[in-house]
Protein backbone atom coordinates (compact mmCIF):
# COMPACT_ATOMS: atom_id res chain seq x y z
CA UNK A 1 0.00 0.00 0.00
CA UNK A 2 1.59 3.50 -0.99
CA UNK A 3 1.22 5.87 1.87
CA UNK A 4 0.49 9.27 0.67
CA UNK A 5 3.57 11.91 1.06
CA UNK A 6 2.94 14.66 2.83
CA UNK A 7 4.04 17.93 2.02
CA UNK A 8 6.14 20.82 3.77
CA UNK A 9 3.63 22.68 3.38
CA UNK A 10 0.74 20.24 5.40
CA UNK A 11 3.52 19.53 8.48
CA UNK A 12 3.84 23.72 8.94
CA UNK A 13 0.59 23.89 9.05
CA UNK A 14 -0.35 21.30 11.31
CA UNK A 15 2.41 22.40 13.21
CA UNK A 16 1.44 26.04 13.86
CA UNK A 17 -2.88 24.47 14.41
CA UNK A 18 -1.10 22.54 17.64
CA UNK A 19 1.00 25.39 18.72
CA UNK A 20 -2.06 27.67 18.34
CA UNK A 21 -4.30 25.06 20.15
CA UNK A 22 -1.36 25.01 23.02
CA UNK A 23 -0.98 28.50 23.20
CA UNK A 24 -4.89 28.80 24.04
CA UNK A 25 -5.10 25.73 26.17
CA UNK A 26 -2.15 27.30 28.28
CA UNK A 27 -4.29 30.96 28.15
CA UNK A 28 -7.32 29.64 29.33
CA UNK A 29 -5.91 27.63 31.66
CA UNK A 30 -3.51 30.37 33.20
CA UNK A 31 -7.03 32.46 33.10
CA UNK A 32 -8.61 30.75 35.25
CA UNK A 33 -5.83 29.55 37.93
CA UNK A 34 -7.09 33.34 39.68
CA UNK A 35 -10.36 33.93 42.33
CA UNK A 36 -12.10 36.09 43.70
CA UNK A 37 -12.73 36.97 47.25
CA UNK A 38 -16.40 38.32 47.78
CA UNK A 39 -17.80 39.56 51.28
CA UNK A 40 -20.43 41.80 52.13
CA UNK A 41 -20.22 43.57 55.20
CA UNK A 42 -22.64 44.51 58.41
CA UNK A 43 -22.88 46.70 61.31
CA UNK A 44 -24.03 44.64 63.87
CA UNK A 45 -26.35 46.83 65.81
CA UNK A 46 -28.76 49.62 65.37
CA UNK A 47 -27.80 52.02 62.16
CA UNK A 48 -26.59 55.11 63.61
CA UNK A 49 -27.35 58.21 61.46
CA UNK A 50 -24.29 60.03 59.87
CA UNK A 51 -23.17 62.62 61.24
CA UNK A 52 -23.55 65.94 59.68
CA UNK A 53 -21.10 68.60 59.73
CA UNK A 54 -20.94 72.15 59.94
CA UNK A 55 -17.92 73.85 58.17
CA UNK A 56 -15.57 75.95 60.44
CA UNK A 57 -13.74 77.74 57.16
CA UNK A 58 -15.22 78.89 53.93
CA UNK A 59 -18.27 78.41 55.24
CA UNK A 60 -19.89 80.10 52.48
CA UNK A 61 -18.69 77.78 49.80
CA UNK A 62 -18.12 74.64 51.57
CA UNK A 63 -22.13 75.38 53.69
CA UNK A 64 -23.33 74.97 50.51
CA UNK A 65 -22.58 71.46 50.25
CA UNK A 66 -24.00 68.67 52.20
CA UNK A 67 -21.15 67.36 54.27
CA UNK A 68 -21.30 64.02 56.41
CA UNK A 69 -18.42 62.14 58.58
CA UNK A 70 -17.37 59.49 56.23
CA UNK A 71 -15.61 57.69 59.10
CA UNK A 72 -18.92 55.82 60.11
CA UNK A 73 -21.51 55.02 57.14
CA UNK A 74 -24.31 52.12 57.92
CA UNK A 75 -26.92 51.36 55.46
CA UNK A 76 -30.03 52.27 57.52
CA UNK A 77 -32.20 49.84 55.29
CA UNK A 78 -29.49 46.53 54.68
CA UNK A 79 -27.12 47.36 57.83
CA UNK A 80 -24.28 47.56 55.03
CA UNK A 81 -20.93 48.79 56.50
CA UNK A 82 -19.13 51.10 53.88
CA UNK A 83 -15.81 52.11 53.98
CA UNK A 84 -14.11 48.56 55.14
CA UNK A 85 -11.29 47.78 53.57
CA UNK A 86 -9.74 44.17 52.79
CA UNK A 87 -6.29 43.75 51.52
CA UNK A 88 -3.84 40.39 51.50
CA UNK A 89 -1.18 41.29 53.99
CA UNK A 90 1.77 40.55 53.20
CA UNK A 91 3.84 42.27 56.80
CA UNK A 92 5.02 39.95 59.12
CA UNK A 93 3.28 36.41 60.04
CA UNK A 94 1.72 37.32 56.51
CA UNK A 95 1.29 35.87 53.07
CA UNK A 96 4.30 35.45 50.64
CA UNK A 97 2.93 36.60 47.27
CA UNK A 98 4.51 36.28 43.69
CA UNK A 99 3.93 39.75 42.30
CA UNK A 100 5.68 41.31 39.71
CA UNK A 101 4.89 44.99 40.66
CA UNK A 102 2.38 45.42 37.56
CA UNK A 103 1.92 48.31 35.05
CA UNK A 104 2.18 51.97 37.56
CA UNK A 105 -1.59 53.50 37.06
CA UNK A 106 -2.59 57.16 38.51
CA UNK A 107 -5.22 57.28 41.45
CA UNK A 108 -6.94 60.61 41.70
CA UNK A 109 -7.98 61.85 45.03
CA UNK A 110 -10.14 64.74 44.46
CA UNK A 111 -10.89 67.60 47.24
CA UNK A 112 -14.28 68.02 46.02
CA UNK A 113 -17.93 69.72 47.49
CA UNK A 114 -15.11 70.42 50.61
CA UNK A 115 -14.96 66.59 51.38
CA UNK A 116 -12.44 64.43 49.68
CA UNK A 117 -13.58 61.91 46.94
CA UNK A 118 -12.98 58.54 47.49
CA UNK A 119 -12.61 58.19 51.55
CA UNK A 120 -9.97 55.47 50.96
CA UNK A 121 -7.45 55.62 47.76
CA UNK A 122 -5.81 52.35 47.05
CA UNK A 123 -2.36 51.85 45.26
CA UNK A 124 0.68 50.04 44.75
CA UNK A 125 4.05 50.89 45.08
CA UNK A 126 5.39 52.63 41.84
CA UNK A 127 1.79 54.37 41.08
CA UNK A 128 1.27 57.95 40.98
CA UNK A 129 -1.37 59.77 43.34
CA UNK A 130 -3.23 62.85 41.47
CA UNK A 131 -4.48 65.39 44.02
CA UNK A 132 -7.07 67.58 42.24
CA UNK A 133 -9.28 70.67 43.42
CA UNK A 134 -12.05 70.95 41.61
CA UNK A 135 -13.47 73.82 44.29
CA UNK A 136 -13.72 77.21 43.99
CA UNK A 137 -11.49 78.03 46.92
CA UNK A 138 -8.24 76.58 48.00
CA UNK A 139 -7.19 73.08 50.00
CA UNK A 140 -4.05 71.35 50.81
CA UNK A 141 -3.22 67.65 51.38
CA UNK A 142 -1.19 66.87 54.34
CA UNK A 143 -0.01 63.20 53.83
CA UNK A 144 2.83 62.13 56.28
CA UNK A 145 3.81 58.99 55.29
CA UNK A 146 6.12 56.23 56.77
CA UNK A 147 8.00 55.12 54.18
CA UNK A 148 7.57 57.70 51.21
CA UNK A 149 8.47 61.42 51.03
CA UNK A 150 5.95 62.98 53.34
CA UNK A 151 4.25 66.19 51.20
CA UNK A 152 1.33 69.35 52.39
CA UNK A 153 1.31 71.29 49.22
CA UNK A 154 -1.25 73.89 48.54
CA UNK A 155 -3.74 72.91 46.06
CA UNK A 156 -5.31 76.00 44.14
CA UNK A 157 -8.80 75.89 42.66
CA UNK A 158 -8.96 74.17 39.63
CA UNK A 159 -5.35 73.04 39.96
CA UNK A 160 -4.06 69.59 40.84
CA UNK A 161 -0.72 68.29 42.19
CA UNK A 162 1.27 64.76 41.94
CA UNK A 163 2.42 62.45 43.95
CA UNK A 164 5.22 59.86 43.40
CA UNK A 165 4.55 56.94 45.35
CA UNK A 166 7.56 54.43 45.30
CA UNK A 167 7.40 52.43 48.61
CA UNK A 168 4.58 50.31 50.39
CA UNK A 169 2.99 51.88 53.45
CA UNK A 170 3.19 49.50 56.60
CA UNK A 171 -0.93 50.73 57.46
CA UNK A 172 -3.06 53.17 55.90
CA UNK A 173 -2.04 56.71 55.70
CA UNK A 174 -4.42 59.93 56.73
CA UNK A 175 -4.48 62.48 54.27
CA UNK A 176 -6.24 65.52 55.85
CA UNK A 177 -6.69 69.07 54.97
CA UNK A 178 -5.49 72.00 57.54
CA UNK A 179 -7.36 74.66 56.30
CA UNK A 180 -10.65 72.26 56.74
CA UNK A 181 -9.88 69.86 59.57
CA UNK A 182 -12.81 68.00 59.14
CA UNK A 183 -12.06 66.87 55.77
CA UNK A 184 -9.64 63.75 55.79
CA UNK A 185 -9.30 60.47 53.27
CA UNK A 186 -7.20 57.30 53.72
CA UNK A 187 -4.60 56.47 51.36
CA UNK A 188 -3.58 52.54 51.17
CA UNK A 189 0.07 51.75 49.32
CA UNK A 190 0.50 48.08 48.76
CA UNK A 191 2.91 46.03 47.31
CA UNK A 192 0.31 44.60 45.20
CA UNK A 193 -3.44 44.90 43.77
CA UNK A 194 -5.30 43.05 45.95
CA UNK A 195 -7.39 44.98 47.66
CA UNK A 196 -11.06 46.55 47.86
CA UNK A 197 -12.86 48.51 49.77
CA UNK A 198 -16.63 48.30 50.77
CA UNK A 199 -20.03 50.28 49.12
CA UNK A 200 -22.68 51.32 50.55
CA UNK A 201 -24.13 48.15 50.70
CA UNK A 202 -21.23 46.58 52.73
CA UNK A 203 -20.20 44.69 49.65
CA UNK A 204 -16.89 44.51 48.29
CA UNK A 205 -14.70 41.78 45.63
CA UNK A 206 -11.36 41.18 45.78
CA UNK A 207 -10.46 40.50 41.91
CA UNK A 208 -7.32 37.70 40.72
CA UNK A 209 -6.21 36.49 43.59
CA UNK A 210 -3.58 33.79 43.33
CA UNK A 211 -4.93 29.82 43.90
CA UNK A 212 -4.32 26.99 45.63
CA UNK A 213 -2.84 28.67 49.02
CA UNK A 214 -4.42 30.01 52.02
CA UNK A 215 -3.51 34.19 52.01
CA UNK A 216 -3.88 35.83 54.96
CA UNK A 217 -5.99 38.97 54.97
CA UNK A 218 -6.38 42.09 56.62
CA UNK A 219 -9.47 44.10 57.38
CA UNK A 220 -9.39 48.03 58.65
CA UNK A 221 -12.15 50.47 59.12
CA UNK A 222 -10.82 53.49 60.81
CA UNK A 223 -13.86 53.89 63.52
CA UNK A 224 -12.96 50.20 64.74
CA UNK A 225 -11.33 47.62 66.35
CA UNK A 226 -12.24 44.60 65.52
CA UNK A 227 -11.28 41.28 67.47
CA UNK A 228 -13.83 38.90 66.20
CA UNK A 229 -16.67 38.87 63.50
CA UNK A 230 -19.95 37.07 62.92
CA UNK A 231 -19.04 35.12 59.40
CA UNK A 232 -22.28 33.47 57.88
CA UNK A 233 -23.58 33.06 61.48
CA UNK A 234 -20.60 31.76 63.12
CA UNK A 235 -18.36 33.89 65.52
CA UNK A 236 -14.71 33.67 64.74
CA UNK A 237 -11.85 35.12 66.01
CA UNK A 238 -10.22 37.61 63.91
CA UNK A 239 -6.29 38.63 66.06
CA UNK A 240 -5.30 41.99 64.81
CA UNK A 241 -8.01 42.25 62.63
CA UNK A 242 -6.76 39.41 60.13
CA UNK A 243 -8.65 36.43 58.57
CA UNK A 244 -7.29 33.33 56.37
CA UNK A 245 -9.29 32.30 52.94
CA UNK A 246 -7.63 28.80 50.96
CA UNK A 247 -8.45 30.79 47.51
CA UNK A 248 -9.87 28.43 44.90
CA UNK A 249 -10.61 29.00 41.35
CA UNK A 250 -13.97 31.43 40.71
CA UNK A 251 -15.58 33.24 42.95
CA UNK A 252 -14.98 32.22 46.79
CA UNK A 253 -17.88 34.01 48.70
CA UNK A 254 -17.32 34.59 52.13
CA UNK A 255 -21.01 35.44 52.41
CA UNK A 256 -22.06 37.92 55.00
CA UNK A 257 -19.88 38.76 57.94
CA UNK A 258 -21.46 40.96 60.85
CA UNK A 259 -18.99 43.32 63.44
CA UNK A 260 -20.79 44.27 66.30
CA UNK A 261 -21.75 47.67 66.97
CA UNK A 262 -19.24 47.30 70.47
CA UNK A 263 -16.19 47.30 68.18
CA UNK A 264 -16.94 50.63 66.88
CA UNK A 265 -15.66 54.45 68.29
Amino acid sequence: MKIPAISAATTAATTAAIAIAFLFTTLHSSAAETGDLKIQFKYGGDAPEAKSITPTADGEYCGKHEIVDPRLLVNGENQGLKNVLVYVYTGRGGSDLDYDGGEPETKELANQDCQFEPHIVIAKAGDTLKVTNPDEIGHNANIQFFKNDSVNPMIPAGQEILVELEEPEPAPITVSCNIHPWMTAKLVVLDHPYAAVSDSDGNLVIKGLPVGEELVFRMFHESARIKEAEVDGKKVKWKKSRFEVKIQPGVNDMGTVVLDADQFD
